[in-house]
């Protein structure tokens, strides 16, 4: 690397005043007004002059002289071979501050996650219960098989594992618990803490692996009263005390739907 016969000395380093003071090849000491001293690199890309700093001159921490020059004589091998040594430098920051970021995502479990995911969205459901069934079922059927999972890792096989053994004899829990597993890591891929498609989807996935619930639970309706007993069972009702009796006799009366009826004032 060029180097000016006359170039700084420790003792200069040491001593000099405000100012900025050469010392060949790109290598310059800095010294500002309040006595801090640092160490730049000046160089040449495509036409426009770049400074990098390469760390302190003064203080504990200090970076020598010999030790700033073979730094500036490396920087400048490197933008003769082309590279740019600021890019190179940000490159390798977004590198470290990925690595930093994987390390955190897998660090998080499913078990996490969905903690997180029931704290944020408790504020918006309706009652207690909900949380109470969010959690019950958790705890019966996902948390033994994958709660202590890195919820990056989470794929089709886990989430089948959970759901083969009840889809059949439990169809409409089993229903539940995908939607909460699907939730829940649609959660995690919003945080940035896992990514591609969500291993528990039903449409195109999911319901491709199961038989549809009509198929393994049918549906049983409540038996229908007879319409020739309804004016037998309506003054049978009307004798009745109580809030339900009187919620029952004006759903027979309205021919209303039983959620109106209960949200009734």
């Amino acid at each position: 690397m060029p180097r000016k016969a006359a170039g700084l000395t420790a003792a200069k380093v040491r001593t000099a005043g405000p100012g900025r003071y050469g010392d060949g090849g790109g290598l310059y000491l800095l010294v500002r007004p309040d006595g801090g001293r640092f160490w730049l690199y000046r160089y040449v890309i495509s036409g426009k002059m770049r400074e990098m700093g390469l760390g302190p001159a003064g203080g504990n921490n200090a970076v020598t002289l010999a030790n700033a020059r073979d730094k500036a004589r490396k920087l400048w091998e490197v933008v003769r071979a082309g590279g740019d040594p600021l890019e190179d430098r940000q490159a390798e920051l977004t590198a470290r501050q990925a690595a930093a970021f994987a390390a955190q995502a897998r660090a998080k479990t499913f078990r996490d996650v969905a903690s997180a995911y029931i704290e944020a969205n408790e504020p918006g459901w309706r009652n207690a219960k909900h949380r109470a069934q969010w959690t019950s079922t958790l705890d019966t059927y996902v948390y033994p098989i994958m709660g202590s999972l890195p919820v990056a890792d989470i794929d089709t096989g886990h989430v089948m594992t959970v759901l083969e053994p009840i889809w059949r004899s439990k169809a409409e829990t089993a229903s539940r618990v995908r939607g909460r597993i699907e939730a829940v890591l649609d959660y995690a891929k919003a945080r940035d803490w896992r990514s591609g498609e969500n291993p528990a989807r039903w449409r195109g996935h999911i319901a491709n692996m199961l038989p549809k619930k009509a198929k393994v639970q049918p549906v049983e309706h409540h038996a229908a009263l007879p319409w020739r007993e309804i004016g037998r069972f309506v003054a049978a009702l009307r004798k009745q005390e109580g809030l339900a009796a009187q919620a029952l006799l004006l759903t027979i009366l309205t021919a209303g739907r039983s959620g109106e009826i209960l949200g009734a004032r």
